[in-house]
């Protein structure tokens, strides 16, 4: 979770303790040092105050308007956190990893911020101390262990064998790593503005068709594009942007975080569309976290939290909005029962053409 402020070596874990569906990590070899147990269940949050635009049927199918996968960072009450898989309907898989794990010495909360499904089924995700790639039978295949001193909040597909993390610390990095011999086989340091405050540098980053980088650096308030040398060639002043997607028109779509906006700028930096926070009647933007582009031209918006860190005000929140070119909301997912979905920090819907791996998803 970060809220903005008004305010060395590289270690690679193939094989490593794995995550089970009962949360717990388990040693993948026997080798492996032994795990931290889950966090004892907290109490449930108070029921939320009733907000009169969020009730009622919700636009749409429901769960079954899409398939797609989900999971959200700060899910706190809860001693997991979970990634979710959706078909026709209702859930078909689910995997958790525990909400406090022994990171560094210390007792350290996760957060799932980034989960991308590959085609051939398994998922990628980040959880702010690494990433991971977990199998359909949920056997975690590779691993990243973020070193001491810095934290890890995206985690994308940078081809069949490679994924790019973007690892905050002093400086931030920009790492490929190569899955199956485990090298890291580019390293780009980015220029950092507050070394300090590790946890706020950058939500995600992208590895554009172009062969380029695309960094949403949020405390820095701007999208910067690198090259393959990490010579930035682009750059737009964007306040507080999370999520930076380059779209196919050339354009980029960029996500506001907790000033609640979602806007498309073109290469000169000029917006050329956008949702501002207050834009669809019964559905206000808070935080708003990743956000797609989809086939047909709608934009699917992760709207976090309302409430920002109160449990007792989540259940206000319409966490997921697929929106029309002209501003019409045709699906809103409202789930804090069963299934609780909690916070929504990423969604990959599973209907739309091309391949994570080869860069063709708009996200």
């Amino acid at each position: 979770m970060f809220r903005e402020s008004v305010s060395k070596a590289t270690k690679v874990v193939l094989l490593p303790a794995m995550l089970l569906a009962c949360g717990q990590l388990m040693a993948a070899q026997s080798t492996a040092p032994a795990a931290p147990p889950a966090a004892a269940p907290q109490a449930a949050p108070a029921a939320a105050p009733v907000n009169p635009t969020t009730t009622g049927p919700m636009p749409g199918s429901g769960l079954a308007q899409h398939p797609f996968v989900y999971c959200g960072e700060f899910d706190y009450v809860h001693p997991v956190q979970t990634i979710y898989l959706v078909r026709d309907g209702r859930v078909k898989w689910k995997y958790e990893i525990p909400t406090r794990m022994m990171v560094h010495g210390k007792n350290q909360m996760a957060e799932l911020g980034d989960c991308t499904r590959f085609s051939n089924g398994n998922i990628l995700f980040s959880y702010r101390w690494g990433a991971s790639i977990v199998t359909p039978s949920k056997k975690i295949i590779w691993n990243f262990d973020a070193p001491e001193g810095t934290e890890l909040h995206s985690a994308q597909p940078a081809g069949k064998n490679r994924v790019l993390v973007a690892l905050n610390g002093d400086p931030t990095k920009l790492l490929v790593i190569n899955t199956v011999t485990g090298k890291t086989e580019k390293e780009l340091a980015l220029p950092t503005l507050h070394p300090d405050q590790v946890h706020g540098q950058v939500r995600r980053a992208h590895f554009t068709k172009a062969g380029t980088f695309l960094v949403g650096k949020i405390e820095e308030h701007k999208v910067v594009e690198y090259d393959a040398n990490g010579k930035e060639v682009w750059s737009a002043d964007i306040p507080g942007d999370w999520d930076p997607v380059r779209l196919r028109n050339g354009n980029t779509l960029v996500s506001g975080n907790q000033r609640g906006f979602v806007r498309e700028i073109n290469p000169k930096g000029e917006v050329v569309w956008d949702i501002e926070k207050d834009d669809l009647p019964g559905f206000p933007l808070d935080v708003v976290q990743e956000v797609e582009r989809l086939d047909n031209g709608d934009t699917v918006i992760c709207n976090w939290v309302a409430g920002d860190t109160k449990p007792e005000q989540w259940q206000n929140t319409v966490q997921i909005i697929e929106v029309t070119p002209d501003k019409k909301v045709v699906w809103a997912l409202k789930e804090w029962g069963d299934p609780d979905f909690g916070p929504a920090s990423s969604i990959q819907l599973l209907d739309q053409k091309g391949k994570p791996e080869d860069g063709d998803l708009q996200r």
